[in-house]
């Protein structure tokens, strides 16, 4: 399982240092994408393939499917980690993401999010004022 929270810096030619926790997880070469929210998605292939199911099963009739296949797909990257446990972010992906140096890295169960550390701070203030809203609303523990 993927969790945790992680600070990094994206260096100059756009690599970034994937937690040993993580790298653990997601194993050597793995998926990078959009994701929600304005964050990249990084997908373990096990996990990628069922992304990729979910997803060829929306009809092809319906213009939200063929749009959000589109932008998901288009922006994919089959990343490997390097000797050092560094991965190559595309530009696309870094400018998508508006991430320019500092970032952060999170596990979140199935896949891990690479956010920009300012839009992390916000979200992270947000939900965790209404986390206890959130949590009445979705789950009983």
């Amino acid at each position: 399982m993927l969790m945790g929270e992680y600070e990094h810096s994206i260096d100059s030619k756009g690599r970034l240092i994937i937690p040993s926790k993580i790298r653990s997880e997601i194993g050597t070469t793995f998926i990078i994408t959009r994701g929600l929210d304005g964050c990249l998605f990084g997908y373990p292939m096990n996990e990628w393939r069922k992304v990729e199911e979910k997803i060829n099963q929306l009809p092809v009739s319906k213009k939200s499917a063929r749009s959000f296949s589109r932008f998901l797909f288009s922006a994919a990257d089959e990343s490997k980690i390097d000797s050092q446990g560094r991965v190559n972010i595309p530009d696309t992906l870094l400018n998508y993401a508006e991430i320019d140096k500092k970032c952060v890295i999170v596990g979140v169960s199935t896949r891990i999010e690479i956010w920009s550390k300012d839009k992390w701070d916000e979200f992270s203030k947000t939900a965790g004022e209404e986390f206890d809203d959130i949590a009445e609303d979705l789950i009983d523990f």
